[in-house]
């Protein structure tokens, strides 16, 4: 007899097939594709936004941020690839910590993570109208926001076929970009165009300027900055590459993009001459600002532009295709309404698709000029889940198979939770607010489930026989 858990000579199928699924999405994500997934979602040129606000934040130094930021993440990240080796579904946390710890506590994991879910392509649509506006003074936000919306909504609905090719793209882009402002900064700071621009040590790590408040103020933005990895899991179900796939793409996209944003926030701050501050009319642009002052060649335009389609398109794409497979995997196990699991022609869940552009095209109405608020909120769901993502490992790995590996199943998981538990304990006060009645929406919703006499059980995985491996594994009354 042989377990879905631990059985390494099952294919993807017959590993889904053994949790009680049959095979519905479009397996067809190789270890790259979901790498490139990951790349996308985090965003290589991420900080080119919010640059002027962590370098102020952080006394200048910001690559200081982003190392804090993989130090922390790295935690969680090993986390995920531990779960998403055990349990290969589409679910992400939601499927980890059901199965894992309980399906209780995974529908409350998977409440959390979506509020986080539902709130990113909000966010994201948001940054880039505002971006547009500055590029198209004058023009309604909202008109911007609903045209990267319905964009994004036609690319998902083509299915991952589509998405792989849009997203191979978009990565090649961003990276030359990134190659293209090495090299004006490289020049400038070799050439001396920019007066007292000077790369140092001290960009990274100023002992005169580093106390605890500031690396706990740094600690949270960079936390934030990361989000974007863990979508890699809820396409599990969608790679062909075995069940190491996605934690193995998990951890590798997390380290790349980390590279990136500490070698371009490296530069930027040596670019920035040792200011002590950006001001509150520059603040917003000031990673282009200094672009302009390095390469003084019309440069601007093109990073700007290159930015904002990052961000409104091939950001917020990840985004919703990851929100969507959540949704596609709480309602197949009966936790959100059964018509969010039904798929199109292409293999992709349609409704919960539509269902997460029509609630970002609304968000978008009421939260535009609201960035930190959202941010904060998206920032509590993540957070909450990942604490719930930790201890799963430990009840699952630790108390459930006997595990004796204490680094990764004990050790890894009790760090990674202190970690996100302070974090999420220094949140911003609106988003405790904001996620605890979140939270107590939840609680309702799963009252009314279990009155209703819905099931939370998820128990479906049962044990496999060498022999006997069953042509169809759906659950009974999905």
């Amino acid at each position: 007899m042989r377990t879905a858990d631990d059985s390494k000579e099952l294919s993807p199928q017959q590993q889904l097939e053994a949790y009680g699924y049959k095979q519905e999405l479009k397996r067809s994500l190789s270890t790259a594709d979901l790498l490139v997934y990951g790349l996308i979602f985090m965003v290589p040129i991420a900080p080119w936004a919010i640059f002027g606000v962590v370098y102020n934040a952080a006394g200048g130094m910001v690559p200081l941020v982003y190392l804090i930021g993989l130090i922390a993440m790295i935690f969680t990240a090993l986390a995920y690839q531990q779960m998403a080796k055990s349990i290969p579904l589409a679910g992400s946390v939601f499927s980890y910590v059901g199965r894992g710890i309980h399906p209780n506590a995974g529908f409350f994991a998977g409440w959390a993570i979506l509020l986080d879910y539902l709130l990113v392509p909000t966010l994201l649509y948001v940054f880039a109208a505002e971006s547009m506006v500055g590029i198209f003074p004058d023009s309604p936000r909202w008109v911007w926001a609903l045209v990267f919306v319905a964009i994004n909504t036609g690319i998902n609905l083509m299915g991952v076929s589509s998405m792989k090719l849009i997203n191979r793209v978009f990565l090649a882009i961003e990276l030359i970009f990134v190659v293209i402002f090495v090299i004006i900064a490289v020049t400038a700071l070799t050439g001396g165009t920019v007066p007292g621009a000077v790369f140092s040590i001290d960009q990274l790590w100023d002992s005169s300027k580093v106390t605890g408040p500031l690396i706990a103020s740094a600690l949270s933005i960079a936390v934030l900055s990361f989000l974007g990895f863990d979508g890699i899991a809820t396409l599990s179900e969608e790679a062909s590459g075995g069940r190491k796939s996605a934690g193995r793409a998990m951890v590798l996209a997390l380290c790349i993009v980390a590279f990136l944003f500490i070698l371009q926030t490296w530069l930027a701050s040596a670019l920035a001459g040792g200011r002590e501050a950006f001001g509150e009319d520059e603040v917003g642009n000031a990673f282009f600002t200094i672009v302009q002052a390095a390469s003084n060649s019309g440069w601007t335009t093109a990073f700007f532009a290159v930015n904002v389609l990052a961000v409104g398109i091939a950001n917020a794409m990840a985004a919703q295709a990851a929100t969507s497979r959540l949704l596609f995997s709480m309602s197949r196990d009966r936790q959100l309404p059964k018509f969010l699991s039904r798929l199109n022609h292409g293999q992709v869940p349609q409704n919960a698709i539509l269902l997460v552009s029509v609630v970002s095209a609304v968000l978008v109405l009421f939260f535009v000029g609201q960035i930190d608020l959202i941010s904060s909120l998206v920032n509590f769901g993540a957070l909450f889940g990942f604490m719930l993502l930790h201890l799963a490992v430990i009840v699952h790995y630790m108390w459930r198979k006997k595990s004796r590996n204490f680094l990764l199943h004990l050790v890894v998981p009790i760090i990674g939770f202190l970690i996100i538990g302070y974090v999420l304990l220094n949140a911003n006060i609106d988003a405790k607010v904001g996620g605890i009645a979140w939270l107590i929406i939840g609680a309702v919703v799963f009252a009314y489930y279990r009155k209703s006499g819905r099931k939370t059980d998820l128990s479906g995985e049962g044990e496999l026989n060498s022999e006997n491996i069953p042509a169809t594994g759906m659950r009974e009354g999905l």
